[in-house]
């Protein structure tokens, strides 16, 4: 065998395992990656933070105990203003409890203190809005709607007053209506049996006027024989709501066509020129 034909076998053993060694590269799957299991659960894409809730529905007025705060995870980017975390004030559960609605709370609704009042500060002035007044009124349960009217109805104020015949014969009964959708603040309310049955009797109601029905009311109170709560409908009592708007032209066209002056017990109407 000649040196050109050892070069040949050679040459072509070699080939031979080269090719060898791609085919067993290309026969081999690659490594799938490590999968790292740990004990501690993963991270959340979205950072919490615990803010004080509500743990329940809390009418306004209300006092709230202990229980009925809570802590709840929440967004970090959700958090607004006034809320209170843990991680700022770990005691406020028991800072707050016995404090008073100043509004209404929903379940799971963040606390904030502004709508807290607390026990040692007054609570009905609390509760009025600015240039608002509180005004108590005498009445009785045969003139309060049966006993229906709670806080936070709106009502008309109706008057009576007894007006003696000047020709001496039977005296007249003057009815009228003195103010309209005023909002209840207050009454106080008692619970007593009659005929084996619990009743609930409210003998004064406080309601929530402004400077000028203060002054109409008060004197409202020194002619009247009684006054009678006249309890209205939701639908045209609350700004927004479909009679409201009805409400407040009405009250428009009363103020521009009638003057009542009061004046040593007499009440007498004047009408306006238009």
């Amino acid at each position: 065998m000649n040196r050109s034909q050892i070069i040949v076998i050679a040459v072509a053993g070699l080939a031979a395992v080269g090719a060898g060694f791609l085919a067993l590269n290309l026969a081999t799957p690659e490594p799938s990656e490590t999968v790292i299991i740990t004990a501690s659960p993963a991270q959340p894409p979205v950072k919490l933070e615990d803010v004080l809730v509500s743990s329940g529905d809390v009418p306004m007025g209300a006092r709230i105990a202990a229980s009925g705060f809570s802590w709840q995870k929440w967004p970090v980017d959700g958090i607004g203003g006034g809320f209170i975390m843990k991680t700022s004030r770990p005691d406020a559960i028991e800072e707050l409890s016995g404090t008073i609605a100043r509004q209404a709370f929903f379940s799971g609704e963040p606390v904030r203190e502004a709508k807290l009042i607390k026990s040692d500060s007054g609570f009905l002035s609390a509760l009025l809005p600015a240039g608002k007044r509180a005004v108590a009124v005498q009445i009785a349960a045969a003139t309060a709607a049966g006993g229906f009217i709670l806080p936070n109805d709106h009502v008309d104020v109706i008057m009576t007053r007894r007006k003696e015949s000047p020709e001496g014969g039977e005296p007249q009964i003057i009815t009228e209506t003195v103010l309209r959708n005023l909002r209840v603040l207050a009454i106080d309310q008692t619970v007593e049996d009659a005929d084996g049955q619990r009743t609930v009797l409210g003998s004064v109601a406080t309601l929530e006027v402004d400077a000028p029905q203060a002054e109409a009311l008060t004197a409202a109170q020194q002619i009247a024989d009684r006054f009678v709560l006249s309890l209205r409908s939701l639908a045209d009592s609350i700004p927004g709501s479909e009679g409201y708007a009805a409400f407040l032209l009405a009250e428009e066209k009363a103020r521009n066509s009638d003057v009542r002056i009061v004046r040593y017990g007499n009440v007498q109407d004047v009408k306006v020129p238009q």
